[in-house]
């Protein structure tokens, strides 16, 4: 099955005004409408999705990759809202206008950071992670999500370095077969998917597991930001197969009742591949919000 993975069209680092540099991949055309991808965890620019559809869509899909992760410098304690400054200024360095934005897995709270930061105009979370942190998640976590949240709150650097020993492309592979159902598995495994997704892996640990132990941190944290500000349209996008414990516990049922502007998409026979299997609903949901 054709799951719209594809080369990049384009690949680059941009300079930004602090002189560190992000770096992207593009696909679709050059003066396509702009929709900004924040990865998953552990991964970098290089898996894209949605090559059928970004070029007859008008689509230009810039893959940003996180402060030292691939091939993007590191920023030492960087925040979620150092982030959402990063795009802001990538943003304007690149002519952007004012994109979109979508956060996939890990990527969520990112692309969440950018919608409350005023960065840009519309938010597609797909399988996304919440804010584990928070309250509400206190008894629906699993034993070890809730240890990861309570050693960050305890102490985030000594968190940090833990993540950091653990952190590599091997290792979160490893999870993730072991955490994912057949639906799944099904895209993840595939001939031409995998290879894809271990690249990306790969060059996301090119300089190091430091930039996925600072991912780790903030995605175990509490955001900086309140869910409730954000005033741009919000597309929540989840399977209810999905098994990954560090996605929403509720699939994203109380963070569409906390963000004003949320429109919830649930899938009762999709999983967490939902970026690949259902990308053309997601890019054209979030294109009806724009144009």
């Amino acid at each position: 099955m054709d799951y719209g993975v594809r080369e990049p069209v384009r690949l680059g680092r941009t300079q930004l005004l602090n002189g560190r540099f992000l770096g992207w991949a593009e696909w679709g055309p050059a003066d396509g409408i702009p929709v900004l991808v924040c990865p998953g965890a552990a991964t970098s620019r290089w898996l894209g999705f949605g090559g059928g559809i970004v070029d007859s869509a008008g689509i230009r899909l810039i893959s940003v990759d996180r402060p030292g992760l691939g091939a993007s410098d590191p920023a030492p304690g960087r925040t979620l809202s150092s982030w959402a400054t990063d795009i802001r200024h990538f943003v304007q360095e690149r002519a952007l206008c004012t994109p979109s934005a979508v956060g996939f897995s890990q990527g969520a709270p990112f692309a969440l950071a950018l919608a409350a930061g005023g960065v840009v105009n519309a938010v597609a979370v797909v399988s996304g992670s919440d804010e584990l942190a928070h309250p509400r998640f206190t008894h629906s976590l699993t034993p070890q999500v809730r240890d990861m949240v309570d050693a960050v709150a305890a102490g985030p650097d000594a968190a940090e370095a833990s993540f950091a020993d653990f952190g590599s492309a091997d290792a979160l592979w490893d999870l993730i077969v072991k955490a994912s159902p057949e639906a799944d598995l099904a895209v993840y495994t595939d001939p031409v998917f995998e290879p894809s997704f271990r690249r990306a892996m790969d060059e996301a640990f090119s300089q190091g597991p430091a930039g996925y132990a600072r991912d780790t941190v903030l995605a175990m944290d509490r955001w900086p930001f309140d869910p409730s500000d954000i005033a741009v349209p919000v597309d929540l996008w989840y399977g209810q197969q999905d098994t990954s414990p560090v996605h929403s516990p509720d699939l994203g049922e109380s963070l569409a009742r906390m963000i004003p502007t949320a429109t919830r998409h649930l899938f009762p026979d999709a999983a967490g591949s939902l970026l690949w299997t259902h990308s053309e609903a997601v890019l054209r949901t979030l294109l009806g919000h724009v144009r």
